[in-house]
């Protein structure tokens, strides 16, 4: 069985495959933009300052590059002008960055060319409401979304509705200067439609779907009535939008190289995907099936919220599968967002073995009621079994990684 320094060691090659420097330069290398006109260039997400700085290596001299990443990720860039914004419930800042990013899209003509590099977190760092809808009820949309349990699709396909930008909007901001952009996926099946929300792609589905799927959830009432109001216009007679876009990372990619980094590991379909509870039910089931003995998972989760704890899908997950198997030995299982920070949190997710909830119980905790209250952070803190690792620059969604074996 691998220990936690092998867990942690692997985990950080599926993060590495997902390097977004590499990733950019190879991509433009490959496919070289026009070399007429100016070039104005659009980071978004929270890999927007590695993509930019990869790209300002690679092109020449842009006329205008503005960055929008998270708080954690936001580095100084020669030539770049870089804006920090809240992620993951959107802010003041993010309104200001969507406000200059619509200001650089509208300098951009004909002859010219807009390069956009999108990662994930791009649809909270981006905010620019539609009319009649403010930033604060935009945030209380996010919040009632989150707490819903409802999945990244899902959500995108609201917010995508609700701004100027999202859903192909920043396409057309640009028009009538073509685009290219540069797609690192967080979202499981790289749907480009939902990736930041989709800025340079179509709208994952109509407004009255939405309001539809929205009904089926039981939120639809809960939101602000400026948000129901945006949702129940008419659809406007848009034109067909023209973008180049190209997938440069993927959560596959990053299994694919943690797989060939262990031969002895498989990678298990299908991804880890809605309720965090059946994704935990899933690698109980792998280890009581005794295989394989290095498993890999990839994918994202969702947590309904409950109580008034703090912690994130992956803690949650890890908690849920050390809970089910406490006391057993024989097995190790590291969940992690790739992005470093898991839910509104410093963990990037956990390492948990059959000891965990024995060490949070000799702690002083009780694993039932921390779990029942969404608190699985501070469960596993008391544990000593948090997964830290900084910001890492990067977002392809999350990596699970269980060993099997003698303890």
């Amino acid at each position: 069985m691998l220990t936690r320094d092998d867990l942690t060691a692997l985990f950080r090659i599926g993060v590495q495959a997902a390097d977004p420097r590499a990733a950019v330069k190879c991509a433009l290398r490959a496919h070289p933009l026009p070399d007429h006109g100016r070039l104005h260039v659009l980071a978004l997400g929270k890999a927007a300052c590695a993509m930019t700085e990869a790209a300002l290596t690679t092109l020449p001299r842009p006329a205008q590059v503005l960055v929008v990443t998270n708080y954690e990720n936001a580095t100084e860039l020669a030539g770049a002008e870089v804006m920090a914004a809240g992620h993951p419930v959107p802010d003041a800042n993010g309104e200001r960055a969507a406000r200059a990013a619509e200001a650089v899209l509208a300098e951009a003509g004909a002859q010219d060319h807009v390069l956009v590099l999108v990662s994930g977190g791009g649809s909270a760092l981006l905010p620019a409401p539609v009319e009649g809808l403010s930033l604060e009820d935009k945030a209380e949309v996010n919040r009632i979304l989150l707490s819903a349990g409802m999945d990244i699709v899902a959500m995108n396909a609201v917010r995508q509705h609700l701004s100027r930008l999202k859903g192909g909007g920043l396409v057309r901001s640009a028009h009538p200067a073509p685009v290219t952009a540069l797609i690192l996926s967080d979202v499981i099946g790289d749907d480009l439609r939902a990736i930041a929300s989709g800025p340079t792609v179509a709208p994952i589905a109509p407004r009255a779907q939405v309001v539809e799927m929205l009904r089926a959830c039981g939120v639809w009432n809960r939101l602000p009535q400026p948000a129901r109001t945006a949702l129940t216009r008419p659809e406007e007679n848009l034109p067909a939008l023209s973008a180049e876009n190209r997938l440069v990372g993927s959560n596959r990619q990053s299994l694919q190289a943690m797989a060939q980094a262990r031969p002895e590991a498989s990678v298990v379909e299908p991804p880890l995907t809605g309720d965090v509870a059946d994704a935990a039910t899933r690698i109980v089931r792998t280890v009581e099936a005794g295989t394989p003995r290095l498993a890999l998972f990839g994918g994202e989760t969702t947590v309904t919220l409950r109580g008034t704890g703090r912690g994130g899908r992956n803690q949650e997950l890890a908690l849920r599968v050390a809970m089910a198997l406490a006391g057993r030995p024989g097995w190790r299982l590291l969940s992690g967002g790739t992005d470093g920070r898991d839910g509104p949190t410093e963990a990037a997710g956990a390492i948990v073995d059959g000891e965990t909830v024995a060490r949070i119980h000799a702690a002083g905790g009780d694993a039932q009621v921390l779990l029942d209250n969404n608190d699985s952070h501070k469960a596993l803190g008391l544990a000593g079994d948090l997964l830290i690792t900084g910001a890492t620059g990067t977002n392809v969604a999350d990596l699970q990684i269980l060993t099997l074996g003698h303890a």
